[in-house]
């Protein structure tokens, strides 16, 4: 992703805008989030990957205010969220999954009424309003009633409302669930965007090719657990880095534990009847890797070389699709 000079100095800056430490939250019996750390810096959108009831938004919750930990703190621009919360929420913006918008009311007047709310005064709320409807291109709608816009313009309406105050740091969760490519490709893009000068992005979504595209980090949570974080290539580099390999054939009676020398050499990824996935232990070239996969002891048909996916980590990590 191409970013600006600035942005790419402010990501490396040491101050972290947002700092989670150790965050546990549960429900009855149910650990919904349980020891969850990561930072965010300026500069950065930091991606929190997993599928649906993984504690993304428990997780967001939390860090926002709306519910407090069982354990654990909340640091925003340096200072810990439980000792002046009022502060903490002037300095971010918050984009829930559930669109919070009214309906009667134009797109201007929504982006307007959430300016006030947010302590502009009226005047510095039409002239932010006006900026953000052509930053979202939404100029040409902007005095038409909400109940008029489609799926996409209403998540670009409820995107602006969080912006309208100018935090450093926003959070976004799950803001392309439900529309279309072409409008989840607008959101994206804006997103990039708000980085450039410096805002902090936290962005939650279950939608792989978004982080994958998008974050410069990302975080893999399920079950409440952070279970690995990294840049791409870090997180690639987990399976192998280039060397993961998918073997096609006959594999109902192969036993890849069974074989000699073959956990020392291989790890699985996934398997069923007709195809077995698997990373490369070590740094071996690709090319010792595909002969000795064609020498285990099973028919194989075809062989390929690929390039980890997140869903790849995931499965490794979970032993379960990522949309699961």
């Amino acid at each position: 992703m191409d970013l600006s000079g600035a942005g790419r100095a402010l990501r490396c800056a040491a101050v972290s805008l947002l700092d989670v430490q150790r965050l546990c939250r549960a429900f009855g019996p149910l650990r919904a989030v349980e020891d969850v750390s990561f930072t965010v810096r300026p500069g950065e959108i930091y991606g929190l990957l997993g599928p649906n009831g993984a504690g993304k938004t428990t997780t967001l919750s939390m860090i926002c205010g709306l519910l407090r930990p069982d354990a654990g703190e909340v640091r925003v621009d340096g200072h810990a969220f439980s000792s002046d919360p009022q502060r903490a929420k002037s300095v971010m913006g918050v984009v829930p999954q559930e669109i919070a918008l009214y309906e009667e009311l134009s797109g201007r007047e929504n982006l307007e009424f959430w300016g006030r709310l947010a302590g502009l005064h009226r005047a510095e709320a039409g002239r932010r309003a006006a900026e953000l409807l052509e930053a979202l291109a939404l100029t040409d709608r902007a005095r038409d009633r909400l109940k008029t816009y489609s799926g996409g313009m209403k998540r670009r309406v409820n995107l602006g409302c969080a912006l309208l105050h100018r935090p450093k740091l926003i959070l976004l969760d799950e803001p392309t669930v439900g529309i279309d490519p072409q409008a989840r490709a607008n959101i994206l893009e804006f997103v990039r965007g708000l980085t450039a000068a410096g805002s902090a992005v936290l962005y939650t979504t279950h939608y792989l090719e978004e982080a994958e595209s998008l974050c410069h980090r990302i975080g893999i949570i399920d079950h409440g657990r952070l279970l690995a974080e990294g840049t791409l290539a870090e997180l690639r580099e987990r399976l192998g880095g280039d060397r993961v390999f998918v073997l096609e054939g006959d594999l109902r009676q192969a036993d890849p534990p069974g074989w000699p020398g073959f956990r020392d050499r291989f790890r699985v990824i996934q398997r069923s009847d007709s195809q077995l996935v698997v990373a490369a232990v070590g740094s071996r070239d690709p090319g010792v890797c595909l002969q000795e996969l064609l020498a285990l002891p099973v028919k194989v048909e075809n062989v390929t070389l690929k390039r980890p996916t997140l869903n790849d980590v995931f499965l490794q990590l979970t032993g379960r699709d990522l949309r699961e």
